[in-house]
């Protein structure tokens, strides 16, 4: 899990909450990405200080998502066969890591798998599961027009990482879109279990951030790179621009393509 700035402590306690009380216990490893609040780094702290916290890693310049998960990376993976993500205001079913953890165990070819989600507003009336192809060759034809596999859900086999490497750094936030494309070229093997297994907080920045100019040519661009990358059709790039109408609309018009689309 990265920490930043503008992470609120209340959906930080739920979120380590619904990893406390997981059925199957993960050592939980934090890095800080950037200056934070007194009030983070003292709950931080006393977490820490609890043993509830394995590692938490100190760093004042904001460097974002991507440049955290790899620093975690580089400490996790010389010791643990298995690697889960978590995000700083989402919250985990209570027997999410154990089935991912039972799942992996018994197919042992598999190098992540993920789930399905449901987002939840915050400050704004919106619910909806999101489900996503199962199967590794499903999701390889999925990701031709969206990425196959929820990021807050990704329970990861550490080979994968040896296959594919770590998460690119250059690019705005599409840190997970280019790790699934750099496996999927890689030959790492995909799969998703068919329920829930975290509940994703979507506020009303959510859909008003995808709107930025910045982010959406960004977000085209890396589109065009899975494309390109992993040579799908023509539709695919079609399909690319269609998501970048979709990004640039009012974030009304925008809540109501999400509930439809996704």
């Amino acid at each position: 899990m990265s920490v930043y700035k503008n992470d609120k402590l209340s959906y930080l306690k739920e979120a380590l909450e619904s990893l406390y009380s997981q059925t199957t216990k993960a050592d939980i490893f934090i890095q800080q990405d950037g200056l934070l609040s007194d009030e983070l780094n003292d709950y931080l702290g006393d977490e820490l200080y609890k043993n509830k916290i394995i590692y938490l890693g100190k760093r004042n310049e904001n460097k974002g998502l991507a440049y955290s998960l790899n620093e975690l990376l580089t400490i996790v993976l010389l010791r643990y066969e298995y690697i889960a993500r978590m995000d700083a205001d989402d919250i985990s079913y209570k027997s999410r890591l154990e089935d991912q953890y039972i799942f992996m165990e018994e197919h042992k070819h598999i190098d992540v798998v993920g789930g399905y989600i449901k987002e939840f507003g915050n400050d704004i009336d919106y619910e909806k599961i999101v489900a996503y192809p199962l199967k590794h060759e499903e999701m390889y034809n999925f990701f031709s027009k969206r990425v196959p596999l929820a990021h807050v859900t990704a329970f990861f086999r550490k080979n994968y990482f040896k296959k594919a490497g770590l998460y690119r750094i250059d690019t705005l936030s599409n840190e997970d879109t280019l790790l699934w494309m750099d496996g999927f070229k890689q030959g790492c093997q995909f799969e998703n279990l068919d329920k829930v297994l975290v509940n994703v907080r979507v506020s009303n920045d959510f859909f008003s951030r995808r709107g930025g100019l910045k982010k959406v040519w960004s977000d085209f661009k890396d589109r065009v790179l899975v494309i390109q990358t992993l040579g799908y059709n023509i539709s695919s790039y079609l399909y690319a621009l269609a998501i970048v109408f979709v990004n640039i609309a009012p974030p009304k018009i925008k809540i109501f393509l999400y509930k439809r689309l996704r």
